[in-house]
């Protein structure tokens, strides 16, 4: 079975560099050349026809209502799927994810770095950090938004629907720091001032070394 499913994945991978480039995409981006959902396929279905069907879903996601509302944002498609993506590995919360992604907007049309922790620990390569050191922010990597500016290559992986319409639908808000909850909820605090943002990361450290999360 497991070399089946390695073959299986090869074989998906190939399609895609059959079909994704001549439909813009490159391979950091592939990934935003799809949304998760339910699909039903025949088993004989080829890895292109798979990938070709996959990719005509996800554009039809993308009418042109969606992709007005991303350029109005200064996004192409494939931009806001990594925004999107950076804010749904942010926070649990779906609630949450129009706020944060917006957040990062607001940082990118400051000029700021996003220094966001999701893009450290996909540079790094483990999403279960629970506490990032000096060693993971200086990691030397294209998805690190602590030293590159603007978004990083490609999404951190792939952002739902509902997400993506989050991050499109969002209002405006002056929030550019963002800390999580010192309650461990999954929650976050959000702040417009860096000395806002002080005391609200205070309170998380000081929460974890109570807990000794190192």
């Amino acid at each position: 079975m497991g070399e089946r499913l390695e073959l299986d994945s090869l074989q998906f991978m190939k399609a895609c560099d059959e079909v994704l480039p001549g439909a813009g995409f490159t391979k950091p981006t592939y990934i935003a050349a799809f949304l998760p959902d339910t699909y039903e396929f025949y088993w004989t279905a080829s890895p292109e026809s798979v990938v070709k069907r996959l990719l005509d879903y996800r554009n039809r996601f993308w009418n042109d209502e969606r992709r007005a509302k991303a350029k109005s944002l200064g996004l192409t498609p494939v931009q806001a799927a990594t925004v999107a993506s950076i804010a749904e590995e942010e926070t649990n919360n779906a609630e949450e994810r129009g706020v944060v992604a917006r957040l990062y907007m607001n940082r990118l049309n400051r000029g700021m770095l996003l220094q966001a922790d999701p893009t450290v620990k996909y540079a790094v390569g483990d999403f279960g950090l629970r506490r990032i050191t000096g060693a993971h922010l200086a990691v030397a990597s294209p998805y690190n938004t602590y030293k590159n500016p603007g978004l990083p290559p490609g999404p951190i992986r792939m952002p739902s629907a509902r997400t993506l319409d989050a991050l499109l639908k969002s209002k405006p808000h002056n929030y550019i720091y963002m800390c999580a909850k010192e309650d461990f909820s999954g929650l976050h605090n959000f702040a417009s001032d860096f000395a806002t943002h002080q005391k609200n990361a205070a309170r998380y450290r000081k929460e974890l070394d109570r807990r000794k999360i190192r």
